[in-house]
């Protein structure tokens, strides 16, 4: 009973902070598209060579997303006509880190663990999203056009109110788009919350299993947290004797593979893309930790 009560309460939470985040940011993001020269964004998106995705990774790294609030941003970038490669450096990294997740990794595991995870995450967003530009499946975009949507065109009127409406029913017309993904994504994530023992993991992840970080980043592929989530977790796992290896692949599958984001993800890209993201967020999380119990 206590199980069921904790796996509705996640759900009606996660839901509704999901859709306050939705619609806020795709708002925010349609008014501020009416507003900012396109050309100038994807200026600034589309530097030379990596320039372009490691603004992109920078970008992500300074503003507070979690992984399912990327989407409105993603598909905002997708219409603006930033190019895919940089799009999808952003997608990967953006969930993992911001001030608030450094300032967290430096007080509880200190300066070597967060500079580390700065570092490796945002050198492998940068490499898999020009793995990705390179492959040329900038095709398996789907419900949204690459080039440009024109949302300067479209809004002629210059007042902040009218603007402001249209933006809020974009919004509101591209949530409903993903309602029906979201719905399930959240359902499927908060029965693995509610049923999953957090004791599991420390007992499978001992330092002494040599497949410790495989079996972290697999067991925290599922759930859907936040990286603010889940380092506490991560301290405490740590306190029953895990490595920080297993602690690194379980933050950042965790937090980088969210069930409710591949949901909504997958109205928006298709399969291939979904697939290539997975498995990107999973090698990224296995290498990561493989690397920190090297060097730690």
């Amino acid at each position: 009973m206590n199980s069921l009560i904790v796996t509705l309460k996640y759900f009606i939470t996660i839901m509704a902070e999901l859709t306050v985040l939705f619609v806020a940011i795709s708002t925010i993001i349609a008014l501020a598209l009416m507003y900012i020269n396109q050309d100038k964004l994807k200026k600034w998106m589309s530097g030379k060579g990596i320039l372009g995705n490691l603004m992109a990774v920078l970008f992500g790294a300074v503003t507070p997303f979690c992984a399912c609030s990327t989407v409105p941003i993603t598909l905002g970038f997708l219409q603006a006509g930033i190019p895919f490669g940089t799009v999808m450096s952003f997608v990967i990294a953006s969930p993992l880190m911001d001030p608030l997740v450094f300032s967290l990794l430096t007080a509880f595991m200190g300066w070597k663990v967060a500079v580390g995870f700065l570092v490796l995450t945002s050198a492998f967003a940068i490499i898999f999203g020009i793995i990705l530009e390179k492959l040329g499946w900038a095709d398996q975009v789907k419900n949204v056009r690459i080039k440009g949507s024109g949302y300067q065109t479209e809004v002629e009127e210059k007042q902040f109110s009218v603007r402001l409406k249209k933006a809020f029913f974009k919004a509101w017309g591209d949530y409903k788009a993903v309602f029906i993904y979201m719905i399930i994504g959240v359902a499927i994530g908060a029965a693995i919350y509610g049923y999953m023992p957090t004791d599991l993991l420390a007992r499978i992840a001992s330092p002494d299993n040599p497949f410790a970080v495989l079996i972290a980043a697999l067991i925290g592929m599922p759930l859907y947290i936040r990286v603010e989530s889940a380092i506490p977790i991560g301290i405490a796992l740590l306190g029953k004797g895990v490595s920080i290896g297993a602690v690194v692949a379980f933050i950042i599958s965790g937090a980088g593979i969210a069930i409710p984001e591949l949901s909504m993800l997958a109205s928006m890209f298709k399969k291939k893309i979904i697939i290539a993201f997975v498995v990107i967020v999973f090698v990224m999380a296995v290498l990561s930790g493989l690397i920190f119990n090297m060097l730690l």
